[in-house]
């Protein structure tokens, strides 16, 4: 990785439907030149995938951030049940208050009830509920 490899990422972290030619003008580069660079990130691992970002409050969604304080060293069994639920859709192992950082996307109050019923099996848990999102220049 170099710097014009940052500078790649940097576009596509920006707008990942742009055109190959166009991120060339930003970093001096041919658009061939930049499609062989993120080519060769995606089969180092650098670049995982590509997504749409969408408003979830806009669809009607409820953003809650769950801190998980287990009460069973049976890990495993809680990155499995993570793995199956598709409301979660980023899971942290922390440091310091708690053990896992959850960011769930959940479409009502009753569903994210459901949710922490069953969140309750491996340890006991902490929520916060968005208010807002606050875009930085790194997003």
């Amino acid at each position: 990785m170099d710097e014009i490899d940052h500078k790649i990422l940097d576009c596509l972290k920006k707008n990942s439907r742009m055109q190959w030619k166009d991120i060339g003008k930003e970093v001096h580069l041919s658009g061939q030149a930049v499609a062989f660079r993120v080519r060769k990130m995606e089969d180092n691992g650098i670049i995982q995938g590509y997504s749409a970002v969408t408003n979830e409050r806009a669809l009607g969604n409820i953003i809650a951030f769950i801190t998980v304080f287990m009460e069973s060293a049976d890990h495993h069994a809680f990155h499995t049940f993570v793995r199956a639920k598709n409301e979660i859709v980023e899971c942290h192992r922390i440091s310091g208050d708690g053990c896992y950082l959850l960011k769930t996307v959940i479409k009502d109050h009753d569903a994210l009830t459901h949710l922490l019923d069953q969140i309750l099996h491996y340890g006991n848990y902490r929520v916060s509920l968005s208010l807002d999102t606050i875009v930085t220049s790194g997003n």
